[in-house]
This record gives structure tokens, C-alpha cells and sequence, in this order.
């Protein structure tokens, strides 16, 4: 019995309770109720009049799946292979920051429930907690570290060193995030969680950081928000900066937020390891091309010479089908987990990761695949 059918079967049986809602919908609404609208708008809002954030989600909506009959389903394998790392399935918890806004154990609870689901994380630059604790709390479980590349570039490369140290094991460049887009809402709340101290918790720790401080985040945090404020982005970065992080590690080096062909070209051109399609959940551009109807193009572009992979929109088990057969070889999800740590912790992101999972399998044979491999364009009829 496979996955999806255990669980479907467990649920039934009421030998394991629903601790969160299940559907998307309503896991938000709670999610919503449950929070301070402040942290609730930082986590669920998008930038402007949030027209990419809806529209990630609807584009999803002209891709339809056309499922294939009398085929042989009853053993699946839901693996795949990264960077020469075999996983148990093609979805990664999104680096996520400030996740302490909605819960106290914030990233160090999603990190333990990834870890116990097999799901890798990515752990975030803007963190409330270390990277080192995080990876703690992880063991030997894959995990890579997201980077929001500093205007100090020396910090930038004392992060990505802390992280091939801790057993990080792919160091992912945020290209999208070069300063903060307009947020309405956060504007209307003058929320930035930042300047309260959460979510800087790397910089805290780095020796780079901290040395450009006159007296140690202990002793003066005010000081250490004012410095974070100052290096915090870096507007100025070209594609020739890239070879500056590859002087500092050896782990694979992957650029999230590319949207564009010409883009995914150029990272090929300048060695990079992988791409991940995003628009940030809607976070940055409003009125950006949806993630979803971006990544045939950059598939085409790329032709498996590096991975493809996938973010923005990612909610449900045939959301992660529709991607994988445009091409990508996994995706990230992102605010679906946030939800579930914010109304149960641990237990909830747990909770929406088997779900997922579980849809994600079920839907994967009835459309009569066994595998992802076998998930190809034919699959799929765009209306």
C-alpha cells in the first residue's frame, strides 16, 4: 500500500486526526483567525494589489490533467535524484523567514518536522534562529541554505561558509529580493518584523556581522537592527558578482527567482548548478508572470543541462503533478507550511506536509503514473 492510501486509510479509520484543517482554504482561514493580523498580513499578503499572488494560483487552473486508464499504478515510487542525493519525494519546505512571528519555535519547528516527513528544507538568511541551530535541530536530514546576498559582501560570504560548515548541502541565491518591494498592507501596519529583532538571527551570530559592530549584539541590539538596516540587499549585484560565492564554497550553487528565458541563459552561461522559477509568491513585482507559466520556457532554454525547479502557487498534490510535467524536477512550498505552524506547530507542518504528499501521490496514479518520470507535457491540455 502506498503512501497516499495509507494515510487516506489511517484518517478513515480515525487512527490519526486531522490537527489543521486540510483544505488550503481553510487552513488559511484559520490561520487567519488565529494570528494578530500583523504577522498574518506579513505572512499571507503579497506586494501592491497582490495580482501575482492570485494569479499564481489561477494559472494553475489552465492546465488540466488528462489521466490515462488501465495502467498498472498499485507500486509507486514518488523519488527523485539531486545533485547526485536521492530523495523521498520532488518538494521542499520554501525558505521561509521571521517564521517566529507565528509561532515561538518559528524555523527550528518547521526544520524538526521536514526532517520527520524526509522533506529537505531551506533554511532562510532572514531567520530568527541561526543557521547552525536549525541545522541542529535537523541532523543528517537534507537541508540548504537560502542566501539574501548582503551589500557587505564579506558577510555574504562568511553565511554561505557557516552553512557548507554546518552540513548545508546547496546554497541558494535570492536574486528577486535586492530590497524589499511595496507591501501594502505591511505599510499600513508599519510591520517590519526586523527592526524587533526577529528574523535577523544570522546576522547576529556571524563573526563578519558582528565585527562591524562596536559592542556586541547583547550589549547593543539596537545598534546590530540599525547595521542589519544598512547591509540588509544589494541592488548593485550583476551577473559577474556570481563567481565571488563561488570562490567560498564548493556545494552547488543554485539562482532562485529567475522568470525570464534570456535569465536562465545567462546562469547557464555563468556556471551555475540549478534554477528555481519563482516570483516570490507575489511578494516582489506585482503584476509578474505567474511561476507556473514561466517555467515551460525556461525548461526549453535549460534542456536538463542543470535541475529546474519550482515555486509561487504550490498548494495542492496536482499543482506539484502540473509542475513536474512541464518539467520541473521538484518544487518548493511555502505559505501552506507557515499555516500549519502557525495553528499547531511542529505537528501542523507535519500535517500539511503529509497531505500534500498524500494528494500528491494519489493524484500522481490516478492520472496512471507510477513514477515522476513518467510525468511528461502529454500529460497536460492548456485551455
Amino acid at each position: 500500500m502506498s503512501y497516499g492510501n495509507r494515510v487516506q486509510l489511517k484518517v478513515y479509520q480515525q487512527l490519526e486526526e486531522n490537527i489543521i484543517p486540510v483544505t488550503f482554504e481553510e487552513l488559511e482561514k484559520k490561520a487567519k483567525e488565529h494570528l494578530d493580523p500583523k504577522p498574518y498580513d506579513y505572512v499571507a499578503a503579497s506586494a501592491g494589489a497582490e495580482v501575482t499572488a492570485r494569479n499564481n494560483n489561477k494559472a494553475f487552473e489552465k492546465y488540466q490533467l488528462i489521466p490515462r486508464m488501465l495502467c498498472d499504478t498499485s507500486k509507486r515510487d514518488l523519488s527523485v535524484e539531486l545533485f547526485g542525493k536521492k530523495l523521498s519525494y520532488p518538494l521542499f519546505c520554501a525558505p521561509i523567514g521571521v517564521q517566529s512571528i507565528v509561532h515561538p519555535e518559528g524555523e527550528l519547528a518547521s526544520a524538526r518536522a521536514a526532517a520527520a516527513m524526509g522533506v529537505p528544507f531551506i533554511s532562510s538568511t532572514a531567520s530568527t534562529y541561526s543557521l547552525e541551530k536549525i541545522a541542529t535541530e535537523m541532523g543528517e536530514s537534507e537541508k540548504w541554505f537560502q542566501l539574501y546576498w548582503s551589500n557587505d559582501r564579506e558577510i555574504a560570504a562568511s553565511m554561505v561558509k557557516r552553512a557548507e560548515a554546518a552540513g548545508y548541502s546547496a546554497i541558494v541565491i535570492t536574486l528577486d529580493t535586492p530590497m524589499m518591494a511595496w507591501r501594502e498592507k505591511d505599510i499600513e501596519h508599519a510591520y517590519l518584523p526586523f527592526l524587533e529583532a526577529k528574523g535577523i538571527g544570522n546576522y547576529l551570530e556571524d563573526p563578519v556581522f558582528c565585527s562591524r559592530l562596536e559592542r556586541s549584539p547583547m550589549e547593543d541590539i539596537k545598534s546590530a537592527i540599525m547595521l542589519w538596516a544598512q547591509v540588509f540587499g544589494n541592488p548593485a549585484l550583476t551577473w559577474k558578482d556570481l563567481s565571488y560565492i563561488r570562490m567560498h564554497t564548493s556545494l552547488p550553487i543554485l539562482l532562485k527567482g529567475i522568470l525570464h528565458p534570456e535569465d536562465a541563459k545567462l546562469a547557464l552561461e555563468h556556471g551555475v548548478d540549478g534554477i528555481i522559477v519563482s516570483n516570490h509568491g507575489g511578494r516582489q513585482v506585482d503584476g509578474a508572470i505567474p511561476a507556473i507559466d514561466a517555467l515551460p520556457e525556461i525548461v526549453e532554454v535549460v534542456k536538463d543541462e542543470i535541475p529546474v525547479l519550482m515555486d509561487s502557487g504550490i498548494r495542492r498534490g496536482s499543482d506539484m503533478i502540473k509542475a513536474l510535467a512541464l518539467g520541473a524536477k521538484a518544487v518548493l512550498v511555502g505559505r501552506p507550511y507557515m499555516y500549519g505552524l502557525a495553528l499547531a506547530g511542529e505537528a501542523g507542518v507535519k500535517q500539511v506536509l503529509r497531505n500534500i504528499i498524500s494528494d500528491f501521490d494519489l493524484t500522481l496514479a490516478l492520472c496512471g503514473k507510477r513514477s515522476i518520470s513518467e510525468l511528461t507535457p502529454e500529460l497536460l491540455k492548456k485551455v
